[in-house]
Protein backbone atom coordinates (compact mmCIF):
# COMPACT_ATOMS: atom_id res chain seq x y z
CA UNK A 1 0.00 0.00 0.00
CA UNK A 2 1.25 3.59 -0.92
CA UNK A 3 1.95 5.64 1.68
CA UNK A 4 -0.35 9.13 1.29
CA UNK A 5 1.46 11.96 2.20
CA UNK A 6 0.24 15.92 2.85
CA UNK A 7 2.34 18.18 1.28
CA UNK A 8 2.08 21.76 3.31
CA UNK A 9 2.77 24.40 2.40
CA UNK A 10 1.74 27.88 2.55
CA UNK A 11 1.73 29.76 5.64
CA UNK A 12 1.63 32.91 7.48
CA UNK A 13 4.23 34.81 7.09
CA UNK A 14 6.52 36.37 4.14
CA UNK A 15 8.25 33.43 3.86
CA UNK A 16 5.18 31.88 2.25
CA UNK A 17 6.54 32.56 -1.48
CA UNK A 18 9.13 30.43 -0.54
CA UNK A 19 6.87 27.87 0.48
CA UNK A 20 4.71 27.65 -2.31
CA UNK A 21 8.30 26.83 -4.44
CA UNK A 22 9.65 24.94 -2.33
CA UNK A 23 6.39 22.26 -2.27
CA UNK A 24 6.81 22.10 -6.27
CA UNK A 25 10.25 20.81 -5.70
CA UNK A 26 9.60 18.41 -3.41
CA UNK A 27 6.48 17.42 -5.37
CA UNK A 28 8.18 16.82 -8.18
CA UNK A 29 10.59 14.94 -6.72
CA UNK A 30 8.38 12.57 -4.48
CA UNK A 31 8.19 8.89 -5.41
CA UNK A 32 4.86 8.21 -6.83
CA UNK A 33 5.53 4.71 -6.82
CA UNK A 34 5.64 4.99 -3.11
CA UNK A 35 3.75 7.45 -2.62
CA UNK A 36 0.06 8.86 -3.06
CA UNK A 37 1.03 12.82 -2.59
CA UNK A 38 -1.93 15.67 -1.50
CA UNK A 39 -0.96 19.28 -1.62
CA UNK A 40 -2.67 21.35 1.55
CA UNK A 41 -2.33 24.84 1.47
CA UNK A 42 -2.32 26.66 5.30
CA UNK A 43 -2.86 30.46 4.32
CA UNK A 44 -4.80 33.35 6.22
CA UNK A 45 -7.75 32.43 4.34
CA UNK A 46 -8.18 28.66 5.59
CA UNK A 47 -6.87 25.21 5.20
CA UNK A 48 -7.11 23.47 1.86
CA UNK A 49 -6.63 20.47 -0.28
CA UNK A 50 -5.69 21.58 -3.85
CA UNK A 51 -6.18 18.92 -5.86
CA UNK A 52 -4.18 18.40 -9.61
CA UNK A 53 -6.93 21.32 -11.40
CA UNK A 54 -6.50 23.44 -9.22
CA UNK A 55 -9.61 23.34 -7.10
CA UNK A 56 -9.61 23.75 -3.43
CA UNK A 57 -11.44 22.18 -0.59
CA UNK A 58 -11.00 22.62 3.38
CA UNK A 59 -9.28 20.47 5.43
CA UNK A 60 -11.30 19.03 8.29
CA UNK A 61 -8.91 20.55 11.18
CA UNK A 62 -10.39 17.71 13.47
CA UNK A 63 -8.51 14.75 12.34
CA UNK A 64 -6.43 16.84 9.27
CA UNK A 65 -8.59 14.58 7.18
CA UNK A 66 -9.93 15.56 2.98
CA UNK A 67 -12.84 14.34 1.43
CA UNK A 68 -11.84 13.50 -2.51
CA UNK A 69 -14.52 12.04 -4.49
CA UNK A 70 -17.12 10.96 -1.92
CA UNK A 71 -14.37 9.12 0.30
CA UNK A 72 -12.44 10.29 3.40
CA UNK A 73 -8.63 10.42 3.01
CA UNK A 74 -6.74 10.18 6.36
CA UNK A 75 -3.19 10.82 6.03
CA UNK A 76 0.23 8.65 6.98
CA UNK A 77 2.15 11.26 7.39
CA UNK A 78 2.85 15.55 6.66
CA UNK A 79 5.63 16.58 4.66
CA UNK A 80 6.44 20.06 6.07
CA UNK A 81 7.25 22.60 3.70
CA UNK A 82 6.04 25.80 5.09
CA UNK A 83 8.78 27.91 6.24
CA UNK A 84 8.00 30.05 9.38
CA UNK A 85 5.17 30.33 11.98
CA UNK A 86 2.64 28.07 11.48
CA UNK A 87 5.37 24.95 9.75
CA UNK A 88 8.79 25.97 11.58
CA UNK A 89 7.85 27.44 15.06
CA UNK A 90 5.68 24.31 16.51
CA UNK A 91 2.68 25.06 16.05
CA UNK A 92 1.89 22.45 13.59
CA UNK A 93 3.69 19.99 14.89
CA UNK A 94 1.99 20.36 18.09
CA UNK A 95 -0.75 19.68 16.27
CA UNK A 96 0.24 16.65 14.60
CA UNK A 97 1.18 15.38 17.91
CA UNK A 98 -2.31 15.65 19.59
CA UNK A 99 -3.96 13.94 16.32
CA UNK A 100 -1.31 11.32 16.27
CA UNK A 101 -0.36 12.35 12.49
CA UNK A 102 3.89 11.78 12.09
CA UNK A 103 5.48 14.89 10.67
CA UNK A 104 8.87 14.72 8.92
CA UNK A 105 10.11 18.30 10.86
CA UNK A 106 11.71 18.67 14.48
CA UNK A 107 9.10 17.99 17.50
CA UNK A 108 7.26 21.24 18.68
CA UNK A 109 10.02 21.88 21.88
CA UNK A 110 12.82 22.21 19.20
CA UNK A 111 10.98 23.66 16.70
CA UNK A 112 9.71 26.38 18.88
CA UNK A 113 13.86 27.17 20.18
CA UNK A 114 14.78 27.13 16.97
CA UNK A 115 12.31 29.31 16.06
CA UNK A 116 13.69 31.94 18.56
CA UNK A 117 16.90 32.96 17.78
CA UNK A 118 18.27 33.82 20.94
CA UNK A 119 17.16 30.82 22.57
CA UNK A 120 18.98 28.57 19.89
CA UNK A 121 22.54 30.23 20.19
CA UNK A 122 22.13 30.23 24.56
CA UNK A 123 21.49 26.59 24.08
CA UNK A 124 23.79 25.45 21.15
CA UNK A 125 26.59 27.79 23.65
CA UNK A 126 25.97 26.11 27.13
CA UNK A 127 26.48 22.69 24.93
CA UNK A 128 29.58 23.97 23.79
CA UNK A 129 29.00 25.64 20.28
CA UNK A 130 30.61 28.66 19.81
CA UNK A 131 28.16 31.96 18.87
CA UNK A 132 28.61 35.55 18.69
CA UNK A 133 27.98 37.62 21.64
CA UNK A 134 24.53 39.22 21.34
CA UNK A 135 21.36 41.11 22.84
CA UNK A 136 17.86 39.80 23.24
CA UNK A 137 15.63 43.16 22.68
CA UNK A 138 12.05 43.31 23.23
CA UNK A 139 9.64 45.66 22.09
CA UNK A 140 7.83 46.17 25.13
CA UNK A 141 11.39 47.25 26.97
CA UNK A 142 13.12 49.71 25.26
CA UNK A 143 16.55 49.76 25.12
CA UNK A 144 18.48 52.62 23.67
CA UNK A 145 21.57 52.42 20.72
CA UNK A 146 23.43 54.28 23.13
CA UNK A 147 23.01 50.78 25.93
CA UNK A 148 23.40 48.60 23.01
CA UNK A 149 27.00 50.32 21.95
CA UNK A 150 28.34 50.22 25.48
CA UNK A 151 27.41 46.14 25.67
CA UNK A 152 28.68 44.90 21.96
CA UNK A 153 31.09 46.14 19.48
CA UNK A 154 30.28 46.88 16.05
CA UNK A 155 29.74 46.04 13.22
CA UNK A 156 26.64 44.43 14.46
CA UNK A 157 23.59 42.65 12.84
CA UNK A 158 20.12 43.03 14.09
CA UNK A 159 17.58 40.43 13.34
CA UNK A 160 14.21 39.72 13.80
CA UNK A 161 14.71 37.28 16.58
CA UNK A 162 11.70 34.90 14.68
CA UNK A 163 11.86 35.46 11.13
CA UNK A 164 13.66 33.85 8.30
CA UNK A 165 14.85 34.11 4.93
CA UNK A 166 16.98 37.30 6.38
CA UNK A 167 13.89 39.59 6.52
CA UNK A 168 13.97 42.49 8.09
CA UNK A 169 17.52 41.78 8.62
CA UNK A 170 20.44 45.17 8.52
CA UNK A 171 23.95 44.95 9.38
CA UNK A 172 25.06 48.10 11.16
CA UNK A 173 28.46 49.46 10.48
CA UNK A 174 28.39 52.90 11.96
CA UNK A 175 26.66 54.07 15.22
CA UNK A 176 23.97 56.13 13.12
CA UNK A 177 22.65 53.47 11.46
CA UNK A 178 21.60 50.96 14.51
CA UNK A 179 18.21 52.98 15.55
CA UNK A 180 16.65 52.50 11.61
CA UNK A 181 18.00 48.66 11.95
CA UNK A 182 15.85 48.35 15.28
CA UNK A 183 12.89 49.79 13.41
CA UNK A 184 12.98 48.30 10.09
CA UNK A 185 13.58 44.95 12.38
CA UNK A 186 10.65 45.77 15.00
CA UNK A 187 8.53 45.77 12.36
CA UNK A 188 8.69 42.34 11.51
CA UNK A 189 8.96 40.86 15.20
CA UNK A 190 8.52 42.27 18.53
CA UNK A 191 12.25 40.61 19.69
CA UNK A 192 15.17 41.15 17.92
CA UNK A 193 18.54 39.65 18.66
CA UNK A 194 21.42 42.05 18.01
CA UNK A 195 25.06 40.24 17.73
CA UNK A 196 28.53 41.17 17.37
CA UNK A 197 29.72 40.66 13.71
CA UNK A 198 32.35 37.72 13.33
CA UNK A 199 34.86 38.10 10.21
CA UNK A 200 35.30 34.78 8.52
CA UNK A 201 34.23 32.66 5.95
CA UNK A 202 30.46 31.70 6.03
CA UNK A 203 28.67 28.21 5.15
CA UNK A 204 25.25 26.77 5.05
CA UNK A 205 25.12 22.99 6.35
CA UNK A 206 22.10 20.57 5.63
CA UNK A 207 22.24 17.89 8.22
CA UNK A 208 19.36 14.65 8.34
CA UNK A 209 19.22 11.07 9.48
CA UNK A 210 19.50 8.10 8.03
CA UNK A 211 17.81 5.66 10.47
CA UNK A 212 20.21 6.12 13.02
CA UNK A 213 23.22 8.00 11.75
CA UNK A 214 23.74 11.53 11.34
CA UNK A 215 24.61 12.37 8.07
CA UNK A 216 26.00 15.57 6.73
CA UNK A 217 25.53 17.08 3.39
CA UNK A 218 28.28 18.71 0.95
CA UNK A 219 29.11 22.00 2.68
CA UNK A 220 28.39 24.99 0.82
CA UNK A 221 29.71 28.48 1.34
CA UNK A 222 28.21 31.62 0.60
CA UNK A 223 29.81 34.05 -0.85
CA UNK A 224 28.11 37.64 -2.36
CA UNK A 225 28.74 41.25 -3.15
CA UNK A 226 26.01 42.78 -0.98
CA UNK A 227 26.70 43.49 2.81
CA UNK A 228 25.82 40.07 4.24
CA UNK A 229 23.16 37.20 2.93
CA UNK A 230 20.21 38.73 2.31
CA UNK A 231 17.26 38.18 0.81
CA UNK A 232 18.03 39.51 -2.48
CA UNK A 233 21.26 36.97 -2.12
CA UNK A 234 19.56 33.68 -1.04
CA UNK A 235 16.58 33.91 -3.75
CA UNK A 236 17.28 36.69 -6.06
CA UNK A 237 20.66 35.39 -7.60
CA UNK A 238 23.13 38.23 -5.74
CA UNK A 239 25.16 35.71 -4.21
CA UNK A 240 27.56 32.82 -5.25
CA UNK A 241 27.33 29.60 -3.02
CA UNK A 242 30.31 26.58 -4.00
CA UNK A 243 29.04 23.46 -3.16
CA UNK A 244 31.42 21.69 -2.36
CA UNK A 245 33.15 24.35 -0.61
CA UNK A 246 37.05 24.37 -1.28
CA UNK A 247 38.13 23.57 1.99
CA UNK A 248 40.73 22.05 3.72
CA UNK A 249 40.42 18.57 5.55
CA UNK A 250 40.33 20.87 9.23
CA UNK A 251 37.97 22.75 8.25
CA UNK A 252 35.84 20.68 7.43
CA UNK A 253 36.05 18.35 9.97
CA UNK A 254 35.16 21.11 11.98
CA UNK A 255 32.33 22.05 10.03
CA UNK A 256 31.30 19.01 9.83
CA UNK A 257 32.01 18.11 13.78
CA UNK A 258 29.83 21.09 14.89
CA UNK A 259 27.04 20.73 12.76
CA UNK A 260 26.52 16.97 13.95
CA UNK A 261 26.75 18.61 17.57
CA UNK A 262 24.11 21.16 17.02
CA UNK A 263 21.74 18.32 15.65
CA UNK A 264 22.28 16.19 18.45
CA UNK A 265 22.34 19.43 21.96
CA UNK A 266 18.73 20.84 20.02
CA UNK A 267 17.02 16.87 19.71
CA UNK A 268 17.04 18.00 15.99
CA UNK A 269 14.92 15.47 13.27
CA UNK A 270 14.09 15.74 9.68
CA UNK A 271 16.39 17.66 7.76
CA UNK A 272 18.04 20.93 9.12
CA UNK A 273 20.42 23.47 7.99
CA UNK A 274 22.89 25.13 10.00
CA UNK A 275 24.53 28.19 9.18
CA UNK A 276 27.68 29.17 10.54
CA UNK A 277 31.16 31.90 10.08
CA UNK A 278 34.61 30.19 10.16
CA UNK A 279 36.75 32.27 11.69
CA UNK A 280 39.89 31.82 10.22
CA UNK A 281 42.10 33.39 12.60
CA UNK A 282 41.07 31.53 15.58
CA UNK A 283 40.37 28.80 13.15
CA UNK A 284 36.89 27.48 14.37
CA UNK A 285 33.32 27.85 13.80
CA UNK A 286 30.17 30.11 15.27
CA UNK A 287 27.06 28.87 14.98
CA UNK A 288 24.87 31.38 13.16
CA UNK A 289 21.34 29.97 13.68
CA UNK A 290 19.55 26.85 12.91
CA UNK A 291 16.80 26.02 9.88
CA UNK A 292 14.33 23.22 11.14
CA UNK A 293 12.08 23.62 7.90
CA UNK A 294 15.37 24.56 5.14
CA UNK A 295 13.66 25.85 1.78
CA UNK A 296 13.66 23.50 -0.94
CA UNK A 297 13.00 25.83 -4.02
CA UNK A 298 15.65 25.23 -7.12
CA UNK A 299 17.13 27.87 -5.35
CA UNK A 300 18.13 26.70 -1.82
CA UNK A 301 21.07 24.56 -0.75
CA UNK A 302 19.81 21.52 0.18
CA UNK A 303 18.83 20.16 -3.41
CA UNK A 304 22.24 21.09 -4.18
CA UNK A 305 24.15 19.57 -1.27
CA UNK A 306 21.86 16.33 -2.13
CA UNK A 307 23.14 16.50 -5.54
CA UNK A 308 26.92 16.79 -4.75
CA UNK A 309 26.44 13.98 -2.30
CA UNK A 310 25.69 11.92 -5.44
CA UNK A 311 21.92 10.92 -4.10
CA UNK A 312 19.02 11.60 -6.08
CA UNK A 313 16.16 14.24 -4.72
CA UNK A 314 13.69 11.17 -5.19
CA UNK A 315 15.81 8.92 -2.81
CA UNK A 316 16.75 11.72 -0.59
CA UNK A 317 13.09 12.71 -0.05
CA UNK A 318 12.12 9.50 0.58
CA UNK A 319 14.83 8.98 2.95
CA UNK A 320 13.31 11.83 5.25
CA UNK A 321 9.50 10.90 4.82
CA UNK A 322 10.89 6.86 6.38
CA UNK A 323 12.61 9.00 9.01
CA UNK A 324 9.27 10.38 10.24
CA UNK A 325 8.01 7.04 11.32
CA UNK A 326 11.23 6.12 12.99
Amino acid sequence: MKKKIALVTGGFSGEAQISYKSAITVGANLDRNKFDVYTIDINPSGWWYVNEQGLRFAVNRADFSIEESGHSIQFDVALLCIHGTPGEDGKLQGYFDMIGLPYTSCDAATSALTMNKRYTVAVAAFGGINVAKSLHLFKHTPVSAESILQQLKLPLFVKPNNGGSSIGMSKVNEATALEPALEKAFKEDNQLIVEEFISGREFTIGVFKQGQTITVLPITEISTNNEFFDFEAKYQGKSVETTPALIDDKIKLDLSNAAKRVYEILNCKGIVRIDFIYDTVQEKPFMLEVNTVPGQSEASVIPQQVKAMGMSLTNFYSAVVEQAFA
